[in-house]
């Protein structure tokens, strides 16, 4: 097949049934592969359905510039799309962003202001109000919103929601997703409820997230807040675009457990994704006592695990967070040192 331009490859990813890290789970267990995305992830659908939206409604004109806060995969994508269409692109991003996903959003040509992690959603200094701040004083500049602009999760309830419908024959019974913004797994999840009013939707979220208590109290509780390395999974805020109502519950997971399940999925499936997808698979194996033999499971794995060599794969950096196992660090020593050549030369 031939396409025209780059934004056109965007949406029609691949659905994978996952073997041997699901090998104690009596269900069908699925994922689907949005780092087949020519951005490498989800959000290539939301950034482009958004953007020529903005230009169908007159809300960003030729020569205009976008904006938006993101943890990077969004912004990837926002700046993908605004290189083909010429528009600048200015983004805002907290500092535990991967070092790959930074340099992926500079080589794509997008301004990039870095905002300390640890500052409160309210906090001028945070990445979102910064944003905000930004999209007022640039002027033609659009900002794109994600976590608030409902065309988000209307992205995937045209497009990803369907995908899964078709792919599964209809059979689909439970979907799994990180909850960020809300817009993949609520765009997607309230298209495929539409179709089975039973599907069963679970959110995952991180511990030092405020949206898990939400979803069961209604409190939004400050002191839930706190620091965590997974990135695209969990929030210090309430976005506009999580459907409390949608899902069905949310289950949080550790860094370590999330980090562990990524490399697994890379060692024992051949998938390399992301964080907050081995953050999937983890929600999946902590509600597996529901699942039967009659359930097809759809996990959401949202981008690829290029974007995160300096961080889940890198030896040294899972050592530093006392991730790997000790015995596993040593293996890992030991395999790094090998030589087919037997003299203990590094390879």
């Amino acid at each position: 097949m031939v396409f025209s331009n780059i934004l056109e490859t965007i949406g029609k990813t691949p659905l994978v049934r996952l073997q041997k890290t699901v090998a104690d789970i009596p269900a069908q267990v699925y994922a689907k592969l949005e780092s087949f995305n020519p951005g490498l992830s989800a959000k290539d659908r939301i950034a482009l359905h958004i953007i020529e939206r903005a230009e169908e409604l007159g809300r960003l004109q030729p020569g205009g510039t976008v904006v938006d806060a993101t943890s990077g995969n969004t912004g990837f994508s926002i700046a993908m799309v605004c290189a083909w269409k010429g528009y600048r692109c200015v983004l805002t991003v907290t500092d535990k962003i991967s070092k790959d996903k930074l340099n992926n959003l500079r080589a794509m040509g997008a301004e990039v202001i870095l905002c300390p992690k640890e500052a409160r959603h309210n906090d001028p200094n945070s990445y979102v109000r910064r944003a905000e701040q930004l999209a007022r004083e640039i002027p033609g500049a659009f900002y794109l919103n994600q976590n608030f602009n409902p065309e988000n999760p209307e992205a995937h309830y045209i497009s990803t929601g369907p995908e899964i419908w078709e792919e599964t024959g209809g059979k689909v019974t439970w979907l799994i997703g990180s909850a960020s913004t809300g817009g993949t797994l609520c765009g997607t999840g309230r298209y495929l409820r539409e179709q089975n009013p039973d599907l069963r939707i679970i959110a995952v979220d991180a511990y030092g997230s405020v949206l898990k208590k939400y979803h069961e109290t209604g409190i939004y509780d400050e002191n839930e807040i706190g620091p965590y390395h997974i990135e695209g999974t969990g929030k210090n805020f309430i976005p506009g675009n999580v459907d409390f109502a949608l899902i069905d519950r949310f289950v949080r997971v550790t860094d370590k457990d999330s980090a562990l399940r990524t490399r697994e999925l890379a060692r024992r499936e051949a998938i390399l994704v992301g964080y907050s997808s081995g953050a999937v698979l983890q929600g999946l194996h902590q509600i597996k006592g529901q699942l039967t033999p009659d359930d097809v499971v759809v996990l959401l794995f949202a981008d690829h695990g290029s974007k995160y060599v300096s961080k889940v794969f890198d030896d040294d950096w899972m050592r530093k967070q006392g991730f790997l196992p000790e015995e596993e660090a040593e293996a890992e020593a030991a395999l790094t040192n090998l030589s087919p050549y037997g003299n203990g030369m590094k390879v």
